[in-house]
């Protein structure tokens, strides 16, 4: 039913686009290929150098994708990037849609408490997203994206110590252009869900020629829900999501330019599809769930960017004023069971706003980009669970027995920075560079403890005095907490850069970054909050994380372009590294956010790629790390001492072994058009999700291929694609759960098969197939 579904899709578009007009196609010698089309230069915006870059000159290790090959690897949401480059993990988390679990070279966040900064930096058209809430999200209408791994602090700023995601949607067009799409996919394997529809379109052009140029833009999509629920036979993953787009770019003068991009998004979802696995074997898809959950947000993004060129310097300066409001009420079943256990909801209300002022220029030998840059973001987050394992026998009936309590806070960052390259000779290359940032949090912390109804978001949690429902049982707890604190630190960068020919690099650089500290929003255990960590620390919040990180590199190519061979090596110390330890407890988990420890990473990673022929284009990547702790600082092991145990347990979210090759083939087909073929497969090793190892994701190898008709008819293409090909099982997080199953053995150890009690892992999709139309002029 499933395959008919999508043939039927897929017939019924392809007869609505059959009366189009054939175009007499180019001579063969004249046609563009593929191959030739992921050829073409690609650029990168990242050193915000007045003019874009070619990716093979900046001593940065960046993978940079254009909108050819964005188009080529079937790319619709961050996360599909993935699986693209070396030592990257770009996850949604799972427990609340959309949420970024990123990582990048072992650095990266492991829950989906908002209060929390990112160690991923996304940046869209510019603009920092503050939280990870709502990062990944469905894409369209790119022009490229760039992926760099590594810190990036002096130009990107703090809580980039991993890595930072550059995405640039298009811009409009001087000419008039457009381009529709529809996409039909979803599982061929037998009991599981439904379609999943996709339609989206642009129109762009000039609205005054030479002066004012214009774009709109609309996605929808439809998922009838990948997942077969065995609690009651519904599909589940069912989604809908809308986005609109507009954009204006203005020409008053020929030295200004100004670029003014809005978004609003609005999305409704299943929760999350929660596999326990002390109740289904971790390598399968199935799950039974008594809560289906929901997950409603929406999403308004804009940026207004100018740019201004001038004399002094030959230079430009620009200025990227961004604003971001995202909200979010959602529910899951936590337990991942037929039973009432562990249900939970929350509501989140995030605001901000953001402005960089840049100049970049050339004074002789000497490239210079400095600006300075402001960012508030306001974060308003309640959560409300469901336990009632919990409930006191004593308490009466009458009474409420619920979960609640969350945070709210105020967010202010100040920076400056400079960056110098200098020219020493005409091949060898300094890079020096200064940041400064300051940084403010203020925070009401509610515990999430059993009381009264109440919401943060709404402002009727009560941060201070006693727990008033815990009183009615003879218990005596603060409600919660005010403070605030700040931070300021300037950040370094030193670099060396030799081109040894015009199509051969080396570098070495020295950065250092940082990631604030804060609050955590999700104190679910205020006995050892108050008894334990605040005694040790003497804070109410948990402390920055420091990187230093230390770089060498190579990027060569051929004199042509159609080979490409570049590769790393890093050393990276963290101190004070922040982590999200995670363990099962009365109030279902508990997630204290501390300054576990300081480790060491140093990894290895080579990518590349190889025109063998006008037709045929290979590509391939690898990453090796290497992570181990210095000197931990807290329990992580869960066996109440701090210990030779503790120091031994692998890092969180750090693969040891990433690689992955591809291909592109171009079949010309004469009057028929051409066939363009793609295939790519990308290995990522196992990793330990939870700080004690008890939780852990498998490794996987995801398989992806794609079959694209390009049409006689001008602009008209079909596509048959499959994504997930060898159908293996992921899932978003591991956290592990105080409610045994059938299969838990009764005893945690790290990275055992069955779990010593239960466990919450929000499944990926597996195995999908799908058709698609592309309309482009």
């Amino acid at each position: 039913m499933q395959r008919k579904s999508i043939l039927l899709s897929g017939v019924a578009l392809a007869t609505a686009f059959s009366a189009l007009p054939a175009i007499a196609q180019e001579s063969d010698s004249d046609r563009e290929t593929a191959v030739d089309r992921v050829l073409q230069k690609v650029t990168v915006s990242a050193t915000k150098k007045k003019d874009v870059e070619d990716v093979q000159d900046v001593p940065i290790a960046v993978t940079a994708f254009n909108a050819d090959t964005l188009d080529a690897l079937n790319v619709t949401t961050i996360e599909d990037l993935s699986f693209t480059s070396p030592n990257v993990s770009l996850d949604d988390v799972g427990t609340a849609r959309g949420t970024a679990n990123f990582a990048i070279r072992g650095l990266g966040v492991n829950s989906s408490i908002p209060s929390i900064d990112p160690a991923v930096g996304v940046f869209i058209d510019g603009v920092y997203l503050g939280v990870n809430n709502g990062v990944v999200v469905d894409l369209f209408d790119l022009e490229s994206v760039e992926v760099l791994r590594g810190p990036q602090g002096l130009l990107f700023g703090r809580n980039t110590t991993g890595g930072a995601l550059v995405v640039n949607t298009a811009n409009p067009t001087d000419d008039f252009t457009y381009k529709a799409r529809a996409t039909f996919d979803g599982p061929i394997d037998d009991d599981r869900g439904g379609l999943n529809s996709t339609i989206q379109a642009t129109v762009s052009g000039p609205l005054v020629e030479g002066v004012l140029n214009g774009k709109i833009g609309a996605y929808y999509n439809s998922d009838a829900g990948y997942f077969k629920n065995l609690y009651d036979g519904d599909n589940h993953g069912e989604a809908q999501t809308a986005i609109y787009k507009g954009a204006l770019e203005y020409f008053p003068t020929e030295r200004l330019t100004v670029l003014l991009k809005a978004e609003y998004g609005d999305s409704r979802v299943d929760g999350p599809t929660g596999q326990n696995r002390s109740y289904f074997d971790r390598d399968s898809f199935d799950f039974s769930i008594n809560n289906p959950g929901f997950g409603e947000s929406e999403t308004i993004l804009s940026s207004l960017r100018t740019d201004y060129d001038v004399d002094f310097g030959n230079g430009q300066i620009t200025n990227i004023l961004g604003y971001r409001k995202f909200t979010s009420d959602t529910s899951g079943d936590i337990d991942a069971t037929p039973f009432t256990l562990f249900h939970s909801g929350s509501e989140l209300a995030q605001e901000q706003i953001s402005n960089e002022l840049r100049y970049a220029g050339t004074f002789g030998k000497t490239d210079l980009t400095t600006g300075v840059y402001y960012f508030n973001q306001t974060v308003d987050y309640t959560e409300i669970r469901n336990l009632p394992t919990t409930r006191p026998a004593a308490l009466p009936a009458s009474i409420p027995w619920q979960f609640y309590g969350g945070g709210s806070q105020d967010h202010t960052v100040y920076g400056v920075f400079a960056n110098v390259d200098y020219s020493i000779t005409t091949d060898l290359i300094a890079t020096v560079g200064l940041r400064y940032s300051s940084e403010e949090k203020d925070a009401d912390v509610t515990y999430i403890r059993p009381r009264f109804e109440c919401s943060v978001v709404d402002g009727t949690c009560p941060v201070d005095g006693n727990n008033a429902l815990l009183g009615a049982v003879g218990a005596t707890e603060p409600n919660g907490f005010s403070d605030g604190d700040d931070w300021s630190n300037w950040t370094p960068k030193l670099g060396l850069q030799y081109f040894w020919a015009d199509n051969f690099q080396t570098y070495g650089t020295y950065t250092k970054g940082f990631r604030s500290g804060g609050y955590n929003f999700r104190i679910t255990d205020v006995g050892v909050f108050l008894g334990q960590i605040v005694p040790q620390t003497g804070d109410f919040g948990f402390d920055e994380e420091e990187v230093d990180a230390y770089e060498i590199g190579f990027k060569s190519s051929s004199e042509d372009g159609r080979v490409q061979f570049n590769g790393a090596a890093f050393l990276t110390k963290i101190s004070d590294m922040q982590r999200e330890v995670n363990t099962a407890g009365p109030s279902g988990v508990v997630q204290n956010i501390l300054n576990t420890a300081d480790a060491t990473i140093t990894g290895v990673e080579v990518d590349g790629r190889w025109a063998a022929t006008d037709n045929l284009l290979f590509t391939f990547n690898a990453g090796l790390i290497d992570a181990e702790y210095d000197d931990v600082r807290f329990d992580i092991s869960g066996d109440t001492v701090v210990d030779q145990r503790d120091e031994a347990l692998e890092l969180p979210r750090v693969p040891q072994v990433t690689y992955g090759f591809g291909f592109i083939h171009d079949t010309d087909l004469g009057d028929m058009g051409s066939l363009v073929s793609t295939l790519n497969m990308q290995y990522r090793d196992r990793i330990a999700y939870t700080d004690s190892n008890f939780g852990w994701v498998q490794g996987t190898t995801q398989l992806a291929a794609d079959f694209t008709w390009e049409t006689p008819y001008e602009g008209f293409a079909v596509s048959l694609f499959g994504d997930n090909l060898l159908d293996e099982v992921q899932v978003g997080n591991d956290t592990q759960l105080p409610f045994p199953g059938p299969l838990s053995n009764g005893v945690q150890s790290p990275f055992q098969a069955l779990p010593g009690g239960g466990t919450f892992s929000p499944l990926k999709k597996g195995r999908v197939v799908g058709v698609e139309f592309t309309l482009a002029r």
